[in-house]
């Protein structure tokens, strides 16, 4: 092959790749992808955790709801914590000579951990064949302790692993490297998706455990490819810390971060508009469902179409941040984006027209994508080189929070008005029209805050 044959093949990768840019000299495109690989086991987890397994404990396992509601919500426990993680990882001192590393590790060994008890301690749970007669107790104990365990991995996985890449990343280079962390995790959730979707379609006990013990190996793997030679050894951390440099408390490095410009405010913008974002999160189905009378398989759909309007937002909030765009301010484009696709949403009933709430669900996905990836560049702009991981770590902390106080409120929102005097007013839709009315308030309290961070 002639070299110029050569050097047009490796133009191919910047020219039509999403975020291929993000790659400079000191971190090339192969680097970056291998780095990414740890958003990919992420992503395994959550489909897993949140979508599959979901539907596998209640119809096939036959568990209660309620304790398949409790039992995904756990590794919510440990969002809060992700600003502590992010903290203890920009601080670590270590043999080695590194501070991630380790703790990326540790969250990798939490992940397999859990998942290798997993299919076990859910067959035990559905006291189904051999199971059958086993205390109860010791079922959801067991299923309790796989998804806590699997729910800290993600949390210290993600956080420490998007501290490494903001390391490793030059600074104008840094939205496209968050850019394609979150394609990468979109990936690995539509993959994975598609994956269990296929294997477990001809369910037994022995497929179960076969499918996640396989997500604990491919766990392990992606996350030792991701780590390997990624982060330099630096000989200082290896020395004990000198007794006139005690070691700083985190209660400290929160309280230096909060007093920086407008941290605050940022955290305030972060989880108003995640609420605001997350509030129909589980309603979309329904709504498509019981309002528009879409089949199963067309409602299914929309999750492809909130994952590819976020894939675009993300894109182009990358393209525009690695200009020298504020991220606040395309922070606040993609809150403004999600007033006219809820409004879309809403109209699609009155209309009872299934394109309009289509194209809406799909301009909600992309404002999110701005709206995520605005605040997240926000967050890491924001922040001292010393404090990476406490900053990312306390938007994780926000976002993840919001996330799922969004899932639960709004199914609460919703059978709340249903079963109220105002439940019919307007049809099946009265209840999802209360909560998108709440979500389009708060995003524009989120406008009305993130305005004054500019």
């Amino acid at each position: 092959m002639s070299k110029m044959a050569v050097n047009r093949i490796a133009t191919v990768g910047p020219r039509f790749l999403p975020f291929a840019d993000a790659a400079s000299e000191d971190l090339p495109l192969s680097r970056l992808l291998r780095l990414s690989m740890f958003q990919v086991s992420v992503g395994m987890a959550m489909v897993l955790l949140v979508g599959t397994l979901n539907r596998v404990m209640i119809v096939e396992l036959e568990v209660p709801a309620s304790i398949v509601g409790i039992m995904i919500s756990l590794p919510l426990l440990f969002a809060p914590f992700r600003a502590l993680i992010g903290f203890k990882s920009d601080t670590h001192r270590s043999a080695l000579g590194w501070r991630r590393v380790p703790y990326i590790w540790k969250g990798t060994l939490l992940q397999w951990g859990g998942f290798a008890i997993m299919p076990f301690a859910l067959i035990v749970l559905s006291g189904q064949e051999s199971a059958a007669g086993a205390p109860e107790w010791i079922g959801i104990l067991s299923a309790a302790i796989s998804f806590l365990l699997v729910g800290a991995g993600v949390h210290t996985v993600q956080t420490v692993g998007l501290a490494l890449a903001t390391d490793l990343a030059p600074r104008e280079d840094q939205p496209n490297v968050v850019g394609l962390m979150y394609v990468m995790l979109l990936v690995g959730m539509i993959v994975s998706a598609l994956l269990f979707g296929m294997w477990l379609e001809d369910f037994y006990h022995a497929k179960l455990i076969k499918v996640i013990q396989g997500a604990a190996v491919a766990t392990m793997v992606f996350n030792v490819i991701a780590l390997w030679k990624m982060e330099a050894r630096d000989r200082t951390r290896a020395r004990p810390r000198p007794e006139s440099e005690p070691e700083p408390s985190f209660r400290e490095a929160w309280g230096l971060f909060t007093r920086g410009p407008n941290a605050r405010r940022l955290l305030w913008v972060i989880g108003l508009g995640t609420l605001g974002f997350g509030l129909s999160d589980v309603l979309l189905e329904p709504f498509g469902g019981q309002v528009l009378d879409m089949s199963v398989a067309a409602t299914t759909k929309l999750t492809a179409s909130v994952a590819g309007g976020t894939l675009v937002g993300f894109a182009w909030a990358s393209r525009v941040l690695s200009r020298g765009y504020d991220p606040m301010a395309m922070a606040g484009w993609g809150a403004l984006v999600g007033l006219p696709a809820f409004a879309a949403i809403t109209f699609s009933a009155t209309l009872q027209s299934e394109p309009i709430f289509v194209l809406g669900t799909m301009l909600a996905g992309f404002g999110a994508g701005l709206f995520s990836h605005g605040t997240l560049t926000a967050t890491m702009r924001s922040a001292p080189k010393a404090q990476v991981g406490l900053a990312l770590g306390a938007w994780g902390a926000v976002q993840a929070t919001s996330a799922g106080a969004g899932i639960a409120l709004g199914g609460v929102f919703r059978d709340a008005v249903l079963h109220s005097p105002i439940g019919d007013m307007f049809g099946a839709a009265t209840p999802y029209f209360f909560v998108y009315a709440i979500e389009l308030a708060l995003l524009v309290a989120t406008i009305v805050v993130g305005y004054r961070l500019r």
